[in-house]
């Protein structure tokens, strides 16, 4: 493993951050969809989640990154609702997320900014859920691409109404931006709190975020977005080899003596595959630019080594049940050993495999 250089994140205010479960449970989903080389008995991902972010600033600015699904498919426009149709995938959530915010008595119209990661049918959720005071923020190009939707713009994977009434804010990552680790990024509250950070590759405009949840010492929660879709496709990496004793990180179920393979019989099936020992199990199979997804995860490996960083992308199946879900904060994450608990837990996926 070579050394680890520094996440450089310039000083900066705490923001309060919250993860919400959007209640999407998609099944049936095929890992050669999304990743590749294949691995012969991991044919079908577990139960997908889409998690969503409520970040507060000190000085009371909400944003909420990411909307999951809404609980009926045929709120999206036509051409989405069609083709899911088409996949036979077994699709349910059974709220919006606006709906889980009120339940847990903040109004959604307390929120300033939903933030798009990017367009796609299980990020979007439904804006027009939120009042006219909410912006919608976007990603570089999306405009030129989308707006302004469905039906005025035949074909269009997003709708009028998702914008209707409210500002569209699309994030411009020229003079504004300045360096995040080796993302270029924009100070989203303005306070150093909560950063965009341009992450190309997977779609048309994709963002991720990044969030200061304590400071002396500082830590953060970087929001992935479909930057990976499994733990497999940023992991292992030059900065950080699978563990020697792997069970710490894997469930209960596979602790038994002989039971759960070591660290280097994992390494030994990456590289039977063509893989390199530090190099992740998969490569995303599908995007907009698979050479630039890829140039994406490598520059977030970086990030994701770090100790003060937990990396949370957006279908993340292993932080079910281990952190705390909103309206409780995931401040203390760092504390309470979540990303230790996490980091290597996907690897649950390929154990049986081998």
């Amino acid at each position: 493993m070579s050394s680890k250089p520094t996440f450089e994140v310039p000083p900066g205010a705490v923001a309060r951050v919250s993860i919400i479960d959007s209640t999407l449970k998609l099944d049936a989903l095929p890992v050669s969809y999304l990743m590749t080389p294949p691995i012969d008995g991991f044919e079908t991902f577990p139960t997908i989640p889409s998690w969503s972010f409520l970040v507060e600033s000190r000085t009371g600015k909400k944003a909420l990154f990411d909307l999951g699904v809404p609980p009926d498919i045929e709120t999206f426009a036509p051409v989405v609702t069609e083709r899911l149709k088409s996949f036979g995938w077994d699709v349910k959530a059974e709220k919006h997320v606006a709906d889980i915010l009120r339940e847990n008595k903040v109004d959604p119209a307390s929120i300033n900014s939903v933030i798009w990661s990017h367009w796609h049918w299980d990020h979007i959720g439904d804006p027009s859920t939120f009042p006219g005071t909410t912006d919608l923020v976007v990603g570089p190009g999306f405009k030129d691409a989308f707006y302004p939707g469905y039906p005025a713009k035949p074909g269009s994977p997003v709708r009028e109404k998702d914008f209707e009434g409210r500002e569209l804010v699309e994030i411009d990552f020229g003079t504004r931006s300045f360096k995040v680790g080796k993302f270029d990024a924009v100070d989203f509250f303005g306070d150093g709190s909560f950063y965009l950070l341009n992450t190309p590759g997977h779609a048309i405009g994709h963002l991720a975020g990044l969030a200061r949840t304590s400071a002396n010492p500082d830590t953060f929660i970087f929001m992935g977005g479909d930057l990976c879709h499994h733990g497999g496709e940023i992991r292992p990496s030059p900065y950080l080899n699978i563990p020697s004793q792997p069970e710490s990180y894997l469930p209960s179920t596979l602790h038994a003596p002989g039971a759960c393979p070591g660290g280097a019989l994992f390494e030994e099936m990456n590289v039977k595959r063509g893989r390199k020992a530090d190099e992740p199990f998969f490569d995303p199979a599908m995007g907009l630019d698979i050479g630039q997804a890829i140039q994406t995860i490598k520059d977030a490996q970086l990030a994701d080594a770090q100790k003060d960083v937990f990396f949370i992308y957006a279908h993340d199946a292993t932080i079910r049940g281990v952190v705390d879900l909103f309206p409780l904060p995931a401040n203390d994450w760092s504390k309470k050993g979540w990303r230790e608990k996490t980091l290597w837990a996907f690897l649950n996926d390929l154990a049986n495999v081998l």
